[in-house]
């Protein structure tokens, strides 16, 4: 499967090192570090390599943020807000519950960088500022797939448990990737793959 040509937060990427015209805004410095956290993991934001990334001094990012972890709370922040705005909006436009459950799997399918950040997070997960990102992000995606198994004609309990096998099958995967360090599936492959998951988990 081809990636998208988006940048880690949904954005437009923008070209690197390129020297920046003005002054940079947080939400600039937000968007850099989704990207280097997308490429290198949590672990690499440093305020040095991202200010050569922008073509900028140190300056610059001391005039936004106090600190690096400040600056990482700002970037996964920025994640959380664009999922949020970008995936779960535009799927409360479907009425229909079922094939808003399918919508959801196609999209999430094919957002690969933010699968990239989901697993260096999990990578990540016992940093002070990382932890409580996956635990938000963790419980919005469970409800919100326990709401539309109700909605699609789910017992209360049979939606939880449906739910959670859903997002389990997500991070199970992922987890299975980074474990056996393996290269992605070829596309027709991956697409049979999100396929049988959605005739399998999406009630009839």
């Amino acid at each position: 499967m081809t990636a998208p040509t988006r940048s880690a937060a949904g954005a437009p990427a923008r070209p690197r090192g390129a020297e920046r015209q003005g002054r940079l805004s947080a939400d600039d410095w937000a968007q850099a570090a989704l990207e280097l956290i997308a490429e290198s993991g949590v672990q690499a934001v440093a305020v040095e390599p991202l200010a050569r990334r922008l073509g900028v001094t140190k300056g610059s990012f001391y005039w936004h943020f106090p600190s690096r972890d400040a600056l990482l709370q700002a970037a996964l922040e920025r994640w959380e807000n664009v999922e949020q705005e970008a995936l779960f909006g535009a799927l409360e436009k479907m009425p229909d519950p079922r094939e808003r459950l399918r919508a959801l799997f196609q999209m999430v399918a094919h957002e690969y960088q933010s699968h990239v950040i989901y697993s260096a997070l999990l990578k990540a997960q016992d940093h002070a500022t990382v932890q409580p990102v996956i635990e938000r992000v963790s419980k919005r995606r469970l409800d919100y797939l326990t709401a539309s198994f109700r909605q699609a004609g789910l017992a209360r309990e049979a939606a939880q448990h449906r739910a959670r096998l859903t997002y389990t099958a997500y991070v199970g995967f992922l987890q299975l990737n980074l474990q056996l360090q393996q290269a992605r599936m070829q596309q027709e492959e991956f697409e049979a793959y999100v396929e049988h998951l959605a005739q399998t988990l999406v009630p009839a």
